[in-house]
């Protein structure tokens, strides 16, 4: 199911507070309530929705963090979230209207952080697709991934979590398979085991589709499976 039905408009009638809430509420004119209740993020639908927009805002922050916005991570964002036309629009008001307000990354992260405190596999995902969208002109800069390391810490990440996701991004050939998995080679294979069957159940499609992962999003996630599963097997022969 596709995310582009209607992003800003499904956000009408909802109870959504915080900068979220305030960004799309001043383009709705208020019509988001804040004083109403409402399972938002809990329902399927709209917590696709509310991924979406999440990833918009922090990749328009994120494209600023080097003092200018590249043609090519524009296309990045287009391609990775796969926008149609008719939806560039309202996708590109949000954009905008996130690059040009006053307010820094931390509180949409925070807000974010808060909105998927029991669902940290799609955190993770979220880190993995920045990571994506800086790479797109080919070069991370350190503003970039300082930004990027800062948003995984608010996010709850650990220091090695961040790391796995960073070194996955790597090709088979280049990565480090500790790294990725977060062991030691002086861990037991078993531990090691235990720890690529868990990153392979949290990380996988299906999973990732029932947590409000949007279908879009879900492909770059392949990625990091297959960097996974390169880890084990890399270690697996190490080992053997």
């Amino acid at each position: 199911m596709s995310i582009w039905g209607s992003l800003i408009g499904g956000f009408v009638g909802f109870s959504f507070a915080g900068p979220i809430g305030a960004l799309i509420g001043s383009m709705l004119g208020g019509r988001i309530s804040s004083a109403r209740r409402s399972s938002f993020q809990r329902n399927f639908a709209h917590s696709q929705q509310v991924f979406a927009v999440a990833l918009i805002i922090l990749t328009a922050k994120l494209a600023k963090a080097d003092g200018h916005v590249s043609r090519e991570e524009l296309i990045a964002i287009k391609d990775k979230l796969k926008i149609p036309e008719h939806e560039m629009d309202q996708v590109g008001k949000i954009f905008n209207k996130a690059k040009e307000d006053s307010l820094g990354y931390e509180p949409y992260a925070q807000q974010i952080a808060q909105i998927y405190r029991n669902n940290p596999v799609v955190l993770d995902e979220i880190i993995n697709t920045l990571f994506y969208i800086a790479e797109a002109d080919s070069n991370v800069s350190n503003s970039e991934l300082a930004m990027i390391r800062n948003i995984a810490k608010i996010f709850g990440l650990s220091e090695s979590q961040f790391e796995g996701i960073k070194e996955s991004r790597k090709g088979s050939d280049k990565l480090n398979p500790y790294i990725v998995l977060g062991c030691s080679p002086n861990d037991d294979f078993t531990i090691i085991r235990k720890k690529y069957l868990r990153l392979s159940k949290e990380h996988h499609p299906d999973v990732l589709m029932n947590k409000g992962v949007p279908q879009e999003v879900i492909e770059e996630s392949k990625k990091k499976m297959r960097a996974i599963n390169s880890a084990f097997d890399q270690i697996e022969k190490m080992k053997s």
